[in-house]
């Protein structure tokens, strides 16, 4: 499947430079605490979000409470264990909530939420207004509004806080954030935040209203860790209500965004619905079985694409690491990368390329292990593929060749694969262990030494060949 450009190649569309990246194993957050109280009855929030995984618990995108009991006075927004939007508080005997009957499981898409409160309201539906991607959500499983002029814990002074549940070390999100604006004082519609595109999208566009007193807006641009203006929860709208971040890091910034969609993997596809994924769905730990097998996000069909793989760790006793692309789907329990007529694999253990079931010889017996960083070049204007071990491509590989394709491997047109295109694929075989695996398709998941773009996108460890570019869809625009 090939997933939508957000934004197509309109020169009128708003560019969001970088998200946040929330893996919840490390338990990532930010806190802010106002010095005094803003507005408690009516305020908006608008932030665009991408999922890792999916029914996993409550993921929180914004609370707030008390700061010193969380079974009292408290309030949160957040993506619920049915992947459902959780729009929550509690006071006393006041009790509101909206769980919306939409779910939202599609792991490779950005979706933009806008939740805006005014508790003065009359009509109570009124005083809630949920939106998802440019349209409000009126179909809820459960609707129970707050009392008119109930002041809620957003915009108090008292701990406000990005992926993290009140007063508990929990529910964090599992995702990317980016574009994130709360206005103090206002209950906006989304049309001051987003619009739709000549394509019918919904797009972002730059805020440029007032903040009010506590309001704040995170681009996630900086990558140190202080309270302040250097730091990834800094506040450019002016307020200068910086957050203090929590078990996030400078890896954590991205280019990732609502404007720039990169390919991750895919746990939906995941054939055993068994392996791990974590930092936003760019590491997986397979599946604990003789065969697993993992595949990306977006099918490529034309065009030159490069990214790395880095396989980092395995519990069991041959590392029998597989990388490269298939364009089959997986349909038994006992197929690994290289089974099928339409799959590429570089096997670990020797060298060899594995194909339709088969192997190729291998490159002087040249193998890869642990910690190695594997680069793929695949070059589908030519249907070529190259593999280069620690930046140096194989077989005396030259991607640049062209047609000529010096050192490369020949791949099927991609219009007659059964799924009419490539997909980047991991896999592992081993009786009793689980491989690990850290890919990077300009959105590293492991830490990067050098720093080498495609030209303009993506940060790698080794330089792109010319004319290969990270998988965005900034450059799958390129392409039509």
């Amino acid at each position: 499947m090939v997933f939508p450009v957000v934004g197509g190649n309109e020169s009128k569309v708003y560019d969001v430079e970088n998200s946040l990246r929330f893996n919840n194993d490390d338990s990532p957050h930010l806190v802010f605490t106002p010095s005094s109280a803003g507005n408690r009855r009516t305020f908006t929030l608008s932030v665009w979000f991408k999922l890792s995984n999916y029914s996993t618990g409550e993921r929180v995108i914004f609370a707030a409470d008390d700061g010193t009991d969380s079974n009292n006075n408290f309030d949160y927004i957040a993506i619920n264990g049915n992947d459902k939007i959780f729009v929550y508080g509690y006071e006393g005997s006041e009790n509101q909530q909206l769980i919306s009957t939409q779910v939202l499981r599609d792991n490779a898409a950005w979706y933009h939420l806008v939740v805006a409160f005014d508790t003065t309201q009359s009509t109570a539906s009124n005083r809630i207004k949920v939106y998802l991607n440019g349209n409000q959500v009126t179909a809820f499983d459960t609707e129970n509004y707050p009392s008119q002029n109930f002041q809620t814990r957003f915009n108090n002074n008292n701990e406000q806080r990005i992926s993290q549940y009140p007063d508990q070390d929990a529910s964090f999100f599992d995702g990317y954030m980016c574009e994130y604006n709360l206005i103090d004082g206002s209950q906006l519609a989304p049309t001051s935040f987003g619009e739709f595109n000549t394509n019918g999208v919904w797009i972002p566009k730059k805020y440029t209203g007032s903040y009010g007193t506590n309001g704040f807006f995170l681009e996630f641009k900086q990558t140190g860790t202080s309270q302040n203006s250097s730091g990834m929860g800094a506040d450019t709208s002016g307020n200068d209500n910086h957050f203090a971040t929590g078990n996030l890091t400078a890896l954590d910034v991205t280019e990732d965004t609502c404007t720039n969609n990169f390919m991750t993997l895919n746990p939906i596809s995941n054939y055993y619905q068994q392996s791990t994924f974590s930092e936003g769905n760019t590491k997986t730990v397979t599946a604990s079985s003789p065969y697993a097998y993992d595949i990306g996000t977006i099918g490529l069909t034309q065009g030159k694409w490069y990214w790395e793989i880095k396989p980092t760790g395995s519990s069991g006793s041959n590392t029998v690491y597989i990388l490269g692309v298939s364009g089959q789907q997986v349909t038994a329990n006992t197929q690994q990368l290289g089974s099928g007529a339409y799959e590429w694999g570089w096997y670990a253990i020797d060298g060899n390329i594995i194909h339709n079931g088969g192997s190729a010889s291998g490159w002087s017996n040249v193998n890869y292990t642990t910690n190695d960083i594997i680069g793929i070049a695949m070059d589908l204007d030519n249907n070529k593929i190259y593999w280069s071990k620690n930046g140096a491509f194989q077989n005396s590989g030259d991607p640049t060749s062209g047609s000529t394709g010096t050192g490369a491997v020949a791949l099927t047109d991609p219009a007659s694969v059964p799924l009419g295109a490539y997909f980047i694929a991991v896999s592992y075989y081993d009786n009793s262990g689980q491989g690990t695996f850290e890919c990077n398709f300009g959105n590293p998941s492991f830490s990067i030494s050098s720093g080498n773009t495609d030209g303009k996108y993506g940060n790698f460890e080794y330089a792109p060949p010319s004319g290969y570019y990270a998988i965005c869809t900034k450059r799958l625009a390129e392409f039509g």
